[in-house]
């Protein structure tokens, strides 16, 4: 299986769309952690048990603002919120690789690959990374963050030396979506088709 991982506005995921195309079984572990509290389900329950009402947007749904504002500087909090759903993700995850056809080249897309120490458990380990500058532009200019916000995100997660320590493959993308394409086509075709 291969692990797919990047930093906050670095393109991993226009890297796991392209690898779809090619014909990779991608696993988008952010989807599947927001399947893990989706309205009604067993796994927010248990974040509002833990985290309280206010975290509930007034549909019912997870209010991810609010409760990104409650884990995002507090450790202990984060924790308790990774203890919720990352069992779930996991146990959806082994569901969806068994799923997959035997010869499938299966992508598991995991944000925090690094900062969780899962790249053992891969066999290839890609790394996509941008410049700072234009990840934050990327974050500003796609998410409506502030500069400020912008900047957080990107600290609080691993540095590029981190990533490039646990990566088998590292792709840069810091230019245009064809350039981009045209990179992730050529890891297809020298590291991860099936024979």
């Amino acid at each position: 299986m291969v692990g797919l991982t990047g930093g906050i506005g670095a393109g991993k995921s226009a890297v796991a769309g392209r690898l779809a195309t090619l014909g990779a079984v991608v696993i988008d572990a952010d989807r599947l952690a927001r399947e893990a509290v989706a309205a009604g389900s067993a796994g927010l329950a248990e974040v509002v048990a833990v985290f309280g009402p206010e975290v509930l947007a007034a549909d019912g749904s997870l209010d991810r603002a609010a409760l990104a504002r409650r884990v995002f500087n507090d450790e202990a909090a984060r924790r308790r919120l990774e203890a919720i759903i990352h069992p779930r993700v996991r146990a959806r995850t082994a569901e969806l690789v068994a799923a997959a056809p035997p010869d499938a080249v299966v992508v598991n897309d995991v944000p925090l690959l690094v900062e969780s120490g899962l790249a053992p458990a891969y066999e290839i380990v890609i790394v996509v990374l941008a410049d700072e500058e234009t990840r934050i532009a990327r974050l500003m200019g796609d998410r409506g963050m502030t500069r400020d916000e912008a900047v957080a995100r990107i600290r609080a997660q691993a540095t590029d030396e981190q990533r490039r320590a646990a990566a088998d493959i590292v792709i840069v993308n810091d230019g245009t979506l064809e350039e981009l394409d045209h990179r992730v086509d050529e890891v297809w075709r020298e590291r991860l088709a099936p024979a």
